[in-house]
């Protein structure tokens, strides 16, 4: 059975997408006493993102330059878009499950690597407004019509931010592992992330550490569904996620029980099958 501080440091790396980037991890390697469990654990979550960085293409890959960066992205499948972001310091490949869902079920995706991450340049700093606008003109660059959109952690924080600032831009909208701000999320993550970062500083977890900061009250405004999906094990706290639920005008909430920050969703056919049975409940 792990302990509780192995469920944290392991949650804290799901977060800030270290099977793919490694660096919390390390540094929290050299702060942390590790059991020898915790110590196995990552061996086998290292091997999983050296699989996945191995990884072909999904499908067609391209890059657009958008809002003063350029952002790679990949296109797989026909029919009607479906928007696909990452979490923090991820890239598309973290859905690799889910895109073969959604094009087996007859959708278009478009994967993208967030701005800084993935395939593109890293960058010095970054703001959850910047990369909602890169998501906004990205649609609008290749004129898709109200997509629907899949996010995960910070990619569904880019979904909240970019129809508070451009209203109805998607057609509908899945987040998963989601907050407002960094009280959102467990305080023993923010925790090891704090330590991780002071150990290494690293700007994508400064991003996570002061942002975002939305107003709950914004949510309201937002007209689109929207699916709330979270872990019954996630870092973001079950009440935060709730809140987003309820401020959301038309919003469903599912809590995946059972499941953390990404287990649904990395590997796993969970989150994909929830994103489309929301899909074709609302007729997209």
């Amino acid at each position: 059975m792990k302990n509780k501080r192995v469920k944290m440091l392991a949650a804290a790396i799901s977060l800030s997408a270290a099977m793919i980037t490694g660096s919390a991890a390390f540094a929290q390697e050299d702060a942390t006493e590790i059991t020898a469990e915790a110590e196995s654990e990552e061996t086998a979550d290292g091997e999983e993102a050296e699989a996945q960085e191995e990884a072909p293409c999904i499908g067609e890959h391209y890059t657009i330059d958008v809002n003063g960066v350029s952002l790679y992205y990949e296109v797989a499948g026909e029919g009607k878009p479906i928007v696909l972001v990452h979490g923090n310091g991820g890239n598309h490949k973290v859905f690799s499950v889910e895109i073969q869902q959604f094009v087996d079920a007859g959708y278009q995706v478009y994967a993208l690597d967030s701005r800084g991450q993935g395939e593109n340049e890293p960058l010095d700093e970054y703001h959850y407004t910047d990369m909602a606008e890169d998501v906004y003109q990205f649609i609008t660059e290749l004129g898709l019509e109200k997509p629907a959109y899949y996010g995960w952690s910070d990619g569904g924080i880019i979904a909240l931010e970019l129809e508070i600032a451009h209203p109805n831009t998607l057609g509908l909208a899945a987040i998963s592992g989601t907050n407002l701000n960094p009280e959102g999320a467990d305080p023993e993550i923010i925790a090891i992330i704090e330590e991780a970062n002071e150990a290494d500083p690293n700007p994508l977890n400064e991003l996570m550490l002061t942002e975002p900061n939305i107003d709950p009250e914004d949510l309201t405004k937002i007209e689109i569904p929207v699916l709330v999906l979270a872990g019954s094990e996630d870092v973001i706290l079950q009440e935060h996620t709730e809140l987003i639920a309820d401020k959301l005008p038309n919003s469903e909430l599912h809590i995946v029980e059972g499941e953390d920050h990404g287990s649904y969703i990395q590997g796993s056919d969970i989150a994909g099958n929830l994103v489309l049975d929301f899909l074709q409940e609302h007729d997209y």
